[in-house]
């Protein structure tokens, strides 16, 4: 019979924040496409960030809660999901919004709040496809009206 050395586990510490953030960042991920993966967060995040990379366990702790990244890492973090760096940290702001008023339908005609109300019931996937597609369309304006808009001083050529 072998002997063996029991030791302790590590207790775990419960940081809410920590959670919270961690479950933003779950959802950030699921509505931008990626996988609940340590692995793939990691390399979408090392193609972004111009510093040291991170590892896939860093990105583990992310996800799970068990750290938060640093200012640095959160800002890429952020493009890379495309959400805000305030809105991924401490979830949106609804201070300045009537309590009395659903959020998300708050100043919207009714062929808007239609239309959002279908883009909810879509799967993760296909309201990833429809912001890409918004996006494009919206990209595609704002060059549009850069082409059509006169040249504001006079003295630079055309």
């Amino acid at each position: 019979m072998g002997w063996f050395i029991v030791t302790p586990m590590k207790k775990v510490q419960h940081n809410p924040a920590s959670e919270a953030f961690a479950a933003r960042l779950r959802l950030a991920m699921k509505q931008a496409g990626l996988k609940a993966s340590a692995t793939q967060l990691a390399d979408a995040f090392n193609l972004r960030y111009w510093g040291e990379g991170i590892t896939a366990h860093a990105a583990r702790n992310w996800i799970t809660g068990v750290s938060i990244p640093k200012p640095d890492k959160l800002k890429t973090l952020s493009e890379l999901l495309q959400i805000s760096p305030h809105d991924l940290f401490f979830g949106p702001d609804t201070s300045n919004l009537p309590l009395n008023e659903p959020l998300l339908f708050q100043n919207l005609c009714m062929g808007d709040t239609q239309m959002l109300k279908q883009f909810l019931r879509l799967n993760p996937e296909h309201q990833r496809m429809v912001r890409h597609w918004v996006f494009l369309a919206y990209l595609y304006q704002e060059d549009q009206q850069k082409k059509h808009t006169p040249n504001q001083d006079p003295n630079k050529p055309t």
